[in-house]
């Protein structure tokens, strides 16, 4: 446990995931933890861990990924602010800085999370490639996919609809409160919200209603593969680069809400 001289600091953080190993510290030191953790001992002066609200893979990107850590500094949290937005690569971003009672733990604190993934119709121009999944010639009915999210709403047992991560013990009944699928033009995005999300979950969700969307995939395929709550090879998971961390969100009521200087 901290003592009491230490202070307990949230952060958000962005990222462009492309170029890391996921979000967790890595034995290749290119995890996005790895490289806060490297300028935070830079400045503090110490080797200092920090706390994710979870894990990105290799290749998702994060809008607003929150961490933690713990630390004696004498200064006020403006000033780590600005020492903490510098010495990252341009793919990194720290967007806030707030101190929080020690009760605050950026996991499991949070009540809840949005991902948002984006596809675009044909081929993405070279400045998108990374941050799109490219469908080229194909072109999904966006009725049929919305039809297939409603499915998928509420309190369900999403081991279908997940991969493998070899935790036995682990809850795979999840509730989604939100599931959008809009188009605009070229670009088709889809918004979930939910409690909690297992290994991969969300880009399975994508990949299985981009099946539907095209004709591949039934509804009743859908949810007879939910209910089996076995995973299967009916559909395979969407790229990692599509995806986002759009939000985490916490309690309005929570006595674990940051308080500013």
């Amino acid at each position: 446990m901290p003592d009491r001289k230490t202070q307990r600091y949230k952060c958000v953080c962005a990222y462009d995931g492309t170029m890391f190993s996921g979000w967790q510290s890595q034995p290749n030191g290119l995890g996005v933890q790895d490289f806060i953790e490297r300028r935070l001992a830079e400045i503090l002066g110490q080797k200092t861990r920090i706390h994710g609200s979870g894990r990105t893979d290799a290749g998702v990107h994060a809008n607003n990924q929150v961490f933690h850590f713990d630390a004696e500094w004498k200064h006020g949290s403006r000033t780590l602010f600005s020492a903490l937005r510098c010495g990252y690569p341009d793919d990194i971003l720290i967007k806030s800085v707030l101190k929080v009672p020690q009760n605050f733990h950026a996991r499991f604190s949070a009540s809840g999370k949005r991902y948002v993934y984006k596809l675009m119709l044909g081929y993405a121009p070279p400045e998108l490639t990374r941050y799109r999944w490219s469908l080229g010639n194909r072109v999904p009915d966006v009725g049929k996919m919305l039809e297939a999210a409603k499915l998928l709403l509420g309190r369900h047992d999403f081991t279908a609809l997940s991969a493998n991560r070899g935790k036995p013990d682990e809850d795979t009944f999840k509730t989604l409160t939100r599931l959008d699928v809009k188009k605009r033009g070229r670009n088709i995005s889809i918004t979930v919200e939910g409690d909690g999300f297992l290994y991969k979950m969300v880009r399975f969700i994508v990949g299985a209603l981009v099946s539907v969307g095209l004709g591949k995939l039934s509804t009743c395929d859908l949810l007879e593969a939910l209910e089996s709550r076995k995973r299967g090879t009916l559909f395979q998971a969407a790229p990692a680069k599509g995806l986002f961390l759009d939000k985490v969100f916490y309690s309005k009521n929570s006595k674990t809400m940051p308080h500013r200087d």
